[in-house]
């Protein structure tokens, strides 16, 4: 029987990485992503998960951070459904815990490498369309890197190629990602023969858990839920964009036609109107569901059918990342 948990549910993956019995898990993962730089033998998690409940009766889900034994500082999260603002939230922690390194007193020298690994169910950089990406400061013209120490790495499991046939030949990321996308839907003996690793097999093990231990299974259930209901808010609220956009495009195209005392004014100017007050309501639903700041109505009526169009193009391909 399959194991049933998505590892991509914030309380499975925290269970996955951020749990102390689980470094050796960790540890894998951490040095499939971060290939090619020092190898990590040994990390503290700074914020271990606890099964200590909050005055709300729920389990207290936040970020994995960690220390390496070169004192490096790792972030590692998970998002499904991408929040507004995400590249610039990420370079924000980046940056916060490196700077929180420093003591008063304590040479710039001191400063060791802030790293953040955040998984994506979908897609956030679509161009290139790949499934690891690798941010540092880098010299635009030259490609010269200023400093690795400030990386964020994003893992766009949209972007995996790998199958299950090509999976003995994949790369250690590529198998993580894999693991990640599919676990939910193995059993574990089946994890076990396509990835025989001890730690893959250690985090079935840890899936296998959740499954079977009501309380852990009470909690990821409540997790998955409040992922499927803002999911259904978003959904909603378009919707609502899209009646009230009618609604403002009808009115207008009345009015439009009226206006021109024309049959043949009245009809185009109906359908117009129609299209702009569609055009108008899917933009402002759109901006406010991204966060972005609303145009107002007289911006809106100052715009063209095309620009409207463009505009209404380039929210609705930031708003399907947010969802994918």
């Amino acid at each position: 029987m399959p194991i049933g948990i998505n590892p991509l549910v914030d309380y499975a993956f925290k269970m996955l990485f951020g749990c102390e019995m689980n470094v050796a898990i960790t540890i894998h993962f951490l040095n499939a992503v971060l290939k090619g730089q020092p190898k990590i033998t040994k990390i503290k998690l700074i914020n271990p998960i606890r099964q200590k409940q909050t005055a709300t009766g729920k389990l207290c889900i936040l970020d994995i951070l960690a220390e390496d034994q070169l004192g490096r500082q790792l972030n590692i999260e998970v998002q499904i459904s991408l929040p507004a603002g995400m590249e610039k939230r990420m370079v924000y922690y980046t940056a916060e815990t490196y700077v929180r390194q420093l003591q008063e007193g304590q040479n710039y020298n001191a400063l060791q490498p802030s790293i953040s690994i955040c998984v994506l169910a979908g897609a956030l950089i679509r161009h290139p369309g790949q499934l690891h990406l690798d941010f540092r400061l880098r010299e635009r013209s030259h490609q010269l890197t200023l400093t690795d120490d400030l990386q964020i790495h994003f893992l766009q499991l949209k972007y995996l190629q790998v199958t299950a046939e090509t999976l003995y030949n994949a790369t250690d990321v590529e198998r993580w990602c894999w693991f990640l996308s599919h676990a939910d839907k193995l059993t574990t003996e089946q994890i076990s023969q396509l990835l025989p690793e001890q730690e893959f097999s250690e985090a079935a093990g840890v899936l296998e858990m959740i499954a079977r231990t009501p309380s852990q299974l009470l909690e990821y259930n409540a997790r998955l839920k409040a992922h499927r209901d803002e999911e259904a808010k978003i959904l909603h609220a378009q919707q609502q964009g899209i009646e009230r956009g009618i609604e403002i495009g009808e009115a207008r195209g009345i009015e439009i036609g009226e206006a021109r005392g024309i049959e043949i004014g009245e009809q185009r100017g109906e359908s117009r109107g129609i299209r702009r007050g569609m055009l108008h309501g899917q933009i402002l639903q759109l901006q406010q569901l991204l966060g972005q700041a609303v145009l107002t109505e007289e911006q809106l009526a100052a715009c063209d059918i095309d620009q409207l169009n463009h505009l209404l193009a380039d929210l609705q391909q930031r708003f399907n990342s947010v969802r994918s």
